[in-house]
């Protein structure tokens, strides 16, 4: 039943980091053309994510794996985080929405 606990928390953790993920994309999306264009490999990576989060939940889901290791994820959500944040000085806030 522990395992089972675990993986359901884990799920709803990651589930709500994609969700913020799609909350950024969103607000991405909003912006300028020319402005987007600085940051469509930041938006890729963020899709690319996205979907990593999908397969982990689903495998979550389905399977609940004992031997699941998130820190690879969070390394990767890490990065990811680094890199939105240098986004952020070079965009503008009015063209997100701020």
């Amino acid at each position: 039943m522990e395992v089972t606990s675990y993986c359901d928390n884990l799920a709803m953790e990651l589930t709500a980091w994609k969700a913020k993920m799609y909350d950024i994309v969103r607000k991405l999306d909003k912006m300028s053309t020319g402005e987007k264009e600085k940051v469509v490999p930041e938006v890729n990576e963020l899709h690319m994510f996205i979907e990593e989060l999908n397969d982990r939940i689903e495998k979550l889901r389905k399977e609940c794996p004992t031997e699941w290791n998130p820190n690879e994820l969070y390394s990767k959500a890490d990065e990811l985080r680094i890199k939105l944040d240098d986004v952020w000085e070079t965009v503008s806030p009015s063209d997100v929405g701020g």
